[in-house]
């Protein structure tokens, strides 16, 4: 049943029109002047509204202004009731206050219902599409998170595939070094002992020999080579535990959820970024503090819980980065982290950065797909995003970010201890 009010301050007109619109079925609330109508309005969310023009203290255009200008109102099929005749003025004026139609004194009984039957039409139909609109805009949210969603499977599915065969193209020439590198020191140590031996019986070689002992700096090599082979010795297994970091990163054959220590993996993920934490092209070191609790050990999807620490860390080092190129960079760049257990069923990660902040315009776009603030190339738009999706959609956790132009940003992410109970 299609809701009507009446805003008139006759009652004779009053109780004229709400007689003739409940015999043809309609719901009907009426009003005596235009205070009253914007209370009854905001009430009972009319379809249509008859308003009198001329009405003392609040007028009928007045009342249409303030309908039309009410979100929850808006579509409501505004006629303004009138007895000034067909004046092209006052049709003007009335529709630049936002009426529909027009109705007028001396109100034909068959005219009324016609029109509010077409207002009613009208209205269905300016409903109908903006139904259609609010799904068209939920569709395109949907479509456009998982566009997000598909890049970044490929993306971590791109990486998965890059680190296995970093791993195997590394570890295979790393382990024949390493190997073989135990036997050189065997034998460079045997043909040393050699050398010695040699010094003992001879200790006093001809000329050429001495000549050529001086001039590659014999006593030096004898006594730098083996520090040397200790040093190659720890040059390869640090470039094994670099392969096992990037594994640690990447959760190869973690995909499903498990219980973890959170800690190793936002190490391991720091770990995996220390190359730009130091970064000499930036000539500048970012300084990480880390405040660990006493965290439980968390039911969660590591692979992804590391995507998103990756994800913020990556945008803070890249905020403190752009501001230490400008004239006035932050003081000395930090990335504080802290980790706390939240009564006993939630942890909470906290990263934040001293970099230049942002304004609360872009903070409430954060996590909208494909906005950025980053250059061309630099960046689509996808890792805040997906985030938020990790944390609140994967893990029904929340993901919020502080931020204020020149305060730095801090990152919140909470996460229960068990993603489904």
């Amino acid at each position: 049943m299609s809701k009507i009010l009446v805003v008139e301050d006759d009652s004779a007109t009053r109780l004229f029109l709400k007689r003739d619109l409940q015999i043809e079925g309609y719901q009907v609330t009426v009003a005596k002047d235009g205070e009253e109508g914007l209370l009854q309005a905001t009430q009972i969310q009319p379809d249509l509204i008859i308003c009198d023009w001329v009405m003392p203290l609040m007028d009928g255009m007045e009342v249409c202004r303030r309908v039309k200008a009410d979100p929850n109102l808006a579509t409501t099929f505004f006629i303004l009731l009138t007895a000034r005749g067909e004046a092209i003025a006052d049709r003007v004026a009335g529709l630049d206050a936002g009426a529909d139609e027009f109705l007028s004194k001396p109100i034909d009984p068959n005219e009324l219902q016609a029109r509010v039957r077409a207002g009613l039409r009208q209205y269905n139909l300016n409903r109908q599409l903006s139904q259609a609109n609010q799904q068209l805009s939920q569709t395109l949210q949907e479509l456009q998170q998982t566009q997000a969603q598909l890049i970044q499977s490929e993306k971590m599915s791109s990486m998965v595939q890059m680190v296995a065969g970093m791993a195997h193209e590394i570890n295979n020439p790393v382990t024949f070094i390493y190997g073989n590198l135990n036997h050189a020191s065997v034998y460079i140590q045997n043909l040393l002992d050699l050398i010695h031996l040699y010094q003992k019986s001879y200790p006093k070689p001809d000329a050429e020999i001495q000549k050529h002992a001086s001039a590659i700096d014999l006593e030096f090599i004898t006594y730098d080579l083996p520090n040397l082979l200790n040093s190659m010795k720890t040059g390869a297994q640090r470039i094994f535990q670099i392969v096992q970091d990037l594994r640690n990163f990447s959760r190869l054959d973690e995909a499903e959820l498990k219980r973890v220590d959170l800690h190793e993996g936002i190490d391991n993920t720091l770990a995996f970024l220390q190359h730009r934490l130091d970064s000499e092209s930036h000539n500048f070191a970012i300084q990480v503090v880390k405040e660990y609790g006493n965290l439980p050990l968390v039911e969660c999807y590591p692979r992804q819980l590391n995507q998103v620490f990756l994800n913020i860390l990556t945008n803070a080092i890249d905020f403190l980065a752009e501001s230490h190129g400008k004239e006035n960079p932050s003081p000395k760049p930090m990335i504080q982290i802290r980790t706390k257990e939240i009564d006993n069923d939630r942890v909470e990660i906290k990263i934040l950065d001293n970099g230049p902040g942002m304004t609360e315009k872009v903070r409430q776009k954060l996590f909208d797909p494909f906005f950025t603030t980053k250059p061309v190339g630099k960046g689509i738009g996808m890792g805040l995003s997906i985030s938020y999706q990790i944390i609140v959609e994967k893990h029904g956790g929340n993901l919020r970010c502080i931020s204020s132009p020149g305060q730095g940003a801090e990152f919140i992410i909470e996460i229960p201890l068990h993603p489904y109970k």
